[in-house]
């Protein structure tokens, strides 16, 4: 086989091979960017950035805590309405029964009153009437004595039946 002849390769200004140019050209950079800081500001950047997402992440931490702490105080709260209304609608209950029961008593208080003054009413209707009668009676039964004794008694009669009174009343 025959040989190949050795590649040649390009050099700058016939001396320095590229590969040599680009190493000093990355360690320049490199020099440079340490010396205006940049990994520093790179990493102050990146701490600004974790000190934000912490401070997000504690706010999150206190509004997810205020978030339950409101949860619970809410449902406190609902449960205590419940309870409230629960004990209201016994206590409505409980007031309606007495009214109920009130009010029945009462309605046979005033019953049995109404009761007793219509008998009352109709007992002093009864003892009127019955005066009422006796009265016509006696005034009946005077004027028909009159009568009789006017017709069957004369002047004598008055005078025998007054002596003998008289005598009556001495003795």
């Amino acid at each position: 086989m025959a040989e190949l002849p050795e590649a040649a390769e390009p050099l700058l200004f016939g001396a320095v091979p590229p590969m040599a140019i680009v190493s000093a050209s990355m360690l320049v950079l490199i020099a440079i960017m340490i010396w205006k800081k940049v990994p520093s500001l790179i990493t102050g950047g990146l701490d600004k950035q974790i000190v934000a997402i912490r401070e997000q992440l504690d706010e999150a931490k206190a509004l997810r805590a205020e978030a339950e702490k409101m949860r619970a105080d809410y449902a406190a709260r609902i449960s205590n309405a419940e309870k409230d209304a629960e004990a209201m609608l016994a206590h409505a209950r409980r007031e309606a029964e007495l009214i109920i029961s009130r009010a029945t008593s009462e309605t046979a208080e005033v019953i049995a009153r109404r009761e007793k003054m219509a008998g009352e009413k109709i007992a002093a209707a009864e003892h009127a009437a019955v005066e009422d009668l006796r009265k016509r009676a006696v005034s009946a039964a005077a004027a028909a004595a009159g009568q009789l004794i006017a017709a069957r008694h004369g002047l004598d009669a008055d005078r025998a039946m007054i002596n003998g009174t008289i005598a009556n009343l001495v003795n």
